[in-house]
């Protein structure tokens, strides 16, 4: 049991539930405070302060006329009409009383003012009264008791500590009942969150945590948290699948290799083992390059590479990347056309920027055929760059014009050409880091891809 209340103290959810408690009987009090200060005390002080009045003007009249006038004075104050019944007492230095209609006072001389119980008795009724009265001490001292009738406030005093204390005691019970109902709604909710975290954890990324539909703050919590977990399944079955491409490609060349290495040692000859070393050679070259392309990509989207930001003149650099591939665009067939809007430019890392057009014109060349040109234009528009590469050749279905950006993808009907299927993958990294977006059309014929700066 100690550890369970320890574990509750520790919750936030029961801790908040505490601290509602508190400032809703806080404020319980301060309102019920207020509404006694208002309702009872002012108008006891109100009181206090005419009997005081009275009873300073009854020693002065006694001062100056004589206990004969006083005696007067306290009679017809008596019979005085009025809402409030005067109450007196006029008693001796030698503790005979004078004149009076207190039922009884204090021995004791009363200092500042004092409620007494000042009930009558006529024709055989009690008569309820609550006197506040005030003691002044005459010059030959004789004690002159003067008071009020103030039952009326009595009894809101007394009906406001019996009604303020169920008040309180079931706002208490109804503020812990709530407490406890909005700790357990909470509760639930990051419990939610909890278990489908654990789930995670546990291996299942496919789990998500449900919504109430209610649009609440928790609803935009689930909603954010399931968004991380589909970029994080995402990423892992990227990672997958990376991992499963990396070994498929890696093992036909690291079979090559030992291959050429094991005849490589049964070399019959000098030509025979220089033809070997050059196999070997270059299947080291491709496994270099595939390591190289994968590290580029990797501190790309690290975004490791935005150090070499600067103005970048994007219409010169087009125009040497068209300029670079134009010899081999001639040996495969088609020819690069170009229009290109003057006055390009902006922020970018002019290096991957010109390797990224490079690829994008090398899978054209490789991929387009000898149907027809490969056009490249670049123009500003809605506020944006727009560069497009286009070939004429067969065209990539749309069901792959997403998954060729993943590393080592292939289309089907290009498998047996050379490549390492890191190509877009590269465009699409640089693209990201610049902030832009890269899209795969259909050019009728051919492959359009465009990028948005």
């Amino acid at each position: 049991m100690t550890s369970r209340w320890r574990q509750m103290g520790h919750s936030l959810t029961f801790r908040l539930g505490l601290t509602y408690v508190a400032l809703f009987l806080t404020s319980m009090l301060l309102l019920f405070g207020t509404a006694y200060w208002a309702g009872v005390y002012r108008p006891l002080l109100r009181e206090a302060g005419q009997v005081a009045a009275e009873a300073d003007r009854l020693a002065r009249l006694d001062a100056a006329d004589g206990r004969s006038a006083l005696v007067a004075a306290l009679d017809s104050r008596q019979r005085a009409p009025g809402h409030r019944h005067a109450f007196h007492a006029l008693v001796g230095g030698d503790g005979r009383v004078a004149n009076s209609n207190l039922p009884s006072w204090p021995h004791q001389p009363i200092v500042g003012w004092r409620l007494l119980e000042a009930d009558l008795y006529r024709n055989g009724e009690e008569l309820d009264y609550e006197a506040l009265v005030v003691e002044r001490r005459l010059s030959d001292g004789a004690r002159l008791i003067v008071g009020r009738d103030v039952e009326d406030i009595d009894d809101r005093d007394e009906l406001f500590a019996v009604s303020s204390a169920w008040i309180i005691l079931c706002a208490a019970l109804l503020a812990i009942g709530g407490s406890f109902a909005m700790s357990a709604a909470v509760g639930r909710r990051i419990d939610a969150v909890t278990r489908t975290a654990r789930r995670v954890m546990a291996g299942s990324l496919t789990e998500r945590i449900p919504l109430r539909g209610t649009g609440d703050d928790f609803d935009e919590l689930a909603e954010t948290l399931n968004l991380m977990l589909a970029r994080i399944e995402e990423s892992v079955e990227s990672v997958r699948r990376v991992s499963d491409n990396i070994a498929h490609e890696l093992r036909t060349p690291l079979a090559r290799l030992r291959a050429d290495l094991d005849e490589l040692g049964a070399a019959a000859d000098e030509t025979e083992w220089q033809r070997l070393a050059e196999q070997a050679s270059a299947e080291a070259v491709r496994l270099q390059s595939i390591f190289d392309a994968l590290l580029r990509i990797a501190r790309i989207e690290s975004g490791q590479h935005l150090a070499g930001s600067q103005r970048v003149d994007l219409s010169s650099l087009l125009a040497d990347a068209i300029e670079l591939h134009g010899p081999a665009a001639e040996d495969h067939g088609p020819v690069i056309e170009g229009a290109i809007a003057p006055g390009l430019a902006m922020e970018a890392d002019r290096n991957l920027l010109f390797q990224a057009i490079s690829n994008l014109l090398d899978n054209a060349i490789k991929y387009g055929g000898d149907a027809g040109p490969v056009r490249v234009t670049a123009e500003r528009t809605g506020g944006c760059i727009r560069i497009a590469i286009a070939d004429s050749g067969p065209g990539i279905a749309p069901a792959f014009r997403e998954r060729v950006k993943e590393r080592f993808f292939r289309l089907p009907e290009t498998v047996g050409k050379p490549g390492t299927g890191l190509g877009l993958s590269l465009v699409a990294a640089v693209v990201a880091l610049h902030r832009g977006r890269m899209t795969i059309e259909d050019a009728e014929p051919g492959t359009r891809v465009v990028l948005r700066f």
